[in-house]
């Protein structure tokens, strides 16, 4: 029986924000004899976009044709290519960690799990109003997350999760408490920042039930 060759990849491209653009890199991929099974919209800013293509290609050894052949359009530039045995649904995901959270015996600690796994992240960690601190053991000191949690809640670009820094996502839960997460790569984009105020919206709502 033959192997399958193929390989899986989520790209993240940065396109001009102009009419044609996104499906001269689909043609470009396609040229290749590559299928796109999915595109997410990670950002949307004055003139560009962010978007992440799922795609399968052939064999890997045409990885770095696929990167030239979507750069060759004019504007557009691969931030980041990584190789997966499968592809992610952000939407089922984020309805799993949910179901995961109203089910967990210890909501803080499946708190942080989910969104380890959920976010590709590095680390997370939950601040409380009390002043406690609950994290994952490679994230930064207690005190260090309750100055960077006051910080980013006194931006309201931050606190609305229009703007942020590429490797922090922050979301109030609550008054006085917030979810930190950190990713070093690929830089933290504006759709994931939703995401994380959302659950963070129904972490509080669980909490207050």
């Amino acid at each position: 029986m033959e192997r399958d060759a193929s390989v899986r990849l989520r790209v993240r491209v940065w396109l001009p924000d102009r009419p044609g653009a996104l499906g001269l890199v689909a043609s470009r991929i396609g040229s290749l004899g590559a299928d796109i099974v999915g595109i997410d919209v990670l950002e949307r800013g004055e003139h560009i976009a962010v978007d992440e293509f799922s795609v399968v290609l052939p064999n890997e050894d045409l990885i770095d044709l696929l990167m030239r052949e979507i750069s060759e359009v004019d504007g557009a530039a691969v931030e980041q290519f990584v190789v997966v045995e499968t592809f992610a649904d952000p939407r089922i995901d984020a309805l799993t960690t949910v179901e995961a959270l109203l089910d967990a015996p210890d909501l803080g600690t499946a708190l942080l799990r989910r969104v380890i796994d959920e976010f590709g992240a590095d680390w997370a960690a939950r601040t409380h109003a009390d002043g406690t601190v609950q994290r994952t053991d490679n994230a930064p000191e207690s005190e260090h997350l309750t100055v960077l949690a006051a910080g980013t809640a006194a931006s309201p670009l931050v606190a609305s999760g229009a703007r942020g820094p590429d490797d922090l996502l922050v979301a109030a839960i609550g008054d006085d408490g917030a979810l930190l997460v950190g990713r070093s790569t690929p830089p933290i984009r504006q759709s994931e920042r939703q995401q994380l105020l959302a659950l963070a919206r129904i972490v509080a709502r669980i909490e207050a039930s």
